[in-house]
């Protein structure tokens, strides 16, 4: 049984841009309690009020797998367990298992510590020993441990025997700097297995030359059961192992017992809970996690997952709580077309006249500068106009937009006026924005509100625009990639033009018609009764 260490409201918390409320990590432990995780670190007590209100408040949290685990270092020189400060914040605490880390790197502790060898020894038995004492489990942290074995391993292996004297309930191998290579990972940890045959150990990797999660399945391979890590990678500098990478490898690959199939089907939504609190977009390009884990884009290799998915998948994507996506883009063929359309529940015959509008149709746009494969939405909204499928639920009479800069030193005022017309119900009105396309984006929401309540929900969250044609300057050609939300749904959708407006306004009248749309087929559609006619 492989253990699973998770450090994300800790180590994960000393990222760049990582911050997170109390009332986040309480949520966060809970979700990673649900995933089946074995430790969940909620922080350093001794370092800062924030964590000390954690684990105050943690006490009220029924976690049914995880144990929550307080994280500190050994004991000062000089100074007694009883009497250290951070020894007894750990305490106080009061959380089943605490870790501590300690030196085991001589250079360290020559210049970090300025303290002889025996006494850092000391430091770390008398801590472990006393933490023990008061009934918690320990797990101790051999903090550099992988430096400090190349520097001097006879050194770095006494420091491990100082843990295993106090009574470490876990001995855990860390490379702290992210610069070991999978080899000497492996030669190592198997060198350390021999000398502790009895002790369970652990490994704690850093990200710092991209093999943090490499590393930790070679220890695995080579005798460790206690597997730390953090949510998405996050940590100091480039970051901790990635749980999310390890824990399906492990369950997946190489048949260890880890969290259970139904927990891992959990995967992808902590993976994406962790960065919503984290306020960061996600990766769509994580492995097993990723909107793109599983996303076919070529002709070739969509024709063949159709048939098989074992050709272009490693596994199975249900398994980690992911899909599979198909890609309409420049490389489509007719089977990203018909896969698509039937992963939307759209009947579209191969071979037939309509499969071949329809990719017709998708080419010439695409060669006009139109992009499908980060627009989904709009592709929807395409598919069912070729095929007659679509409703158009307003009509554009008119739209204005100024952009003034009134003084030298004032940011511009936008101001967008428009003119739209719904079931022979015409509606003229106006907004402010901050910059034309936000401006644009409020007026058109207020004017078809009355008409469709329901809009009140949607929200842009991401504005991307590409110049399509070099050397044309301020007259080139842009694509304006949208993403919206209903806080439930995301979807993209895209416009193309060589005027910013217009192509804005292409992915804006998608996004909201593919929310209408998409309202109408559920039948939760209402459409508010308003009278009225052309003013």
């Amino acid at each position: 049984m492989i253990r699973i260490y998770d450090t994300t409201l800790r180590d994960g918390t000393q990222a760049e841009d990582i911050s997170f409320t109390v009332e986040d990590k309480l949520r966060i432990a809970e979700k990673l309690d649900e995933l089946g995780i074995h430790y969940v670190e909620g922080g350093w007590p001794g370092s800062n009020p924030r964590d000390i209100q954690f684990f105050r408040e943690a006490r009220r949290l029924r976690l049914r797998t995880a144990k929550l685990t307080a994280f500190g270092s050994t004991r000062r020189p000089g100074v007694a367990p009883e009497d250290d400060v951070n020894i007894q914040a750990l305490v106080e605490a009061e959380t089943p298992v605490v870790t501590v880390f300690g030196k085991s790197w001589d250079l360290h502790v020559d210049e970090a510590l300025r303290i002889s060898l025996e006494e850092n020894l000391e430091l770390i038995e008398d801590s472990v020993a006393y933490l023990k004492s008061q009934g918690r489990e320990v797990v101790y942290d051999a903090e550099h441990f992988f430096d400090g074995y190349k520097a001097n391993p006879g050194y770095a292996l006494d420091t491990l025997e100082a843990a295993v004297r106090g009574g470490a309930d876990v001995v855990v191998l860390c490379d702290t700097n992210g610069g070991s290579m999978p080899w000497e990972v492996g030669r190592i940890v198997g060198e350390v297995r021999a000398r502790f045959a009895d002790a369970v150990l652990g490994i704690h990797c850093h990200n710092d030359g991209e093999l943090a999660v490499a590393n930790s399945l070679t220890a695995v391979t080579a005798g460790v059961s206690h597997v730390q890590g953090t949510v998405n990678g996050f940590g100091e500098r480039c970051g901790n192992a990635n749980l999310i990478s390890i824990i399906p490898n492990l369950v997946l690959k190489m048949g260890r017992s880890c969290v259970s199939m139904d927990r891992l089907r959990n995967l992808r939504q902590v993976s994406r809970f962790v960065d919503e609190l984290a306020n960061l977009q996600h990766d769509k390009h994580q492995p097993f996690v990723g909107d793109s884990a599983f996303a076919h884009k070529g002709g070739v290799h969509v024709s063949a997952v159709r048939r098989n998915p074992l050709t272009y998948e490693h596994i199975d994507p249900s398994l980690v709580g992911n899909v599979q996506r198909v890609l309409v883009s420049d490389l489509s063929g007719r089977s990203n077309v018909l896969s698509k359309a039937q992963e939307l529940g759209i009947p579209l015959e191969e071979g037939s006249e309509l499969a071949r509008r329809v990719l017709d149709r998708v080419k010439s746009l695409e060669a006009a500068g139109y992009q499908y494969e980060g627009a989904e939405a709009s592709f929807e909204v395409l598919l069912k106009k070729t095929m007659g499928r679509h409703r158009k639920f307003f009509d554009l009479v008119g739209f204005r937009v100024i952009d003034e800069k009134r003084k030298e030193d004032e940011e511009p005022i936008a101001e967008a006026t428009i003119l739209v017309r719904v079931d022979g119900v015409s509606e003229h009105t106006a907004a402010l924005g901050n910059g034309p396309v936000n401006a644009l984006d409020a007026a058109l929401r207020k004017a078809l509100e009355k008409f469709y309540p329901v809009i009140r929900t949607v929200r842009l969250v991401d504005f991307k625009v590409r110049v399509l044609t070099s050397g044309g300057g301020t007259e080139s050609k842009v694509r304006v990639l949208i993403e919206s939300t209903d806080g439930t749904d995301t979807w993209g959708t895209v416009g193309v033009s060589e005027n910013i407006i217009q192509a804005s306004w292409q992915a804006l009248v998608d996004s909201i018609e593919f929310k209408l749309m998409r309202e109408q087929e559920s039948g939760r559609l209402v459409q508010a009764p308003v009278r009225g006619g052309d003013p």
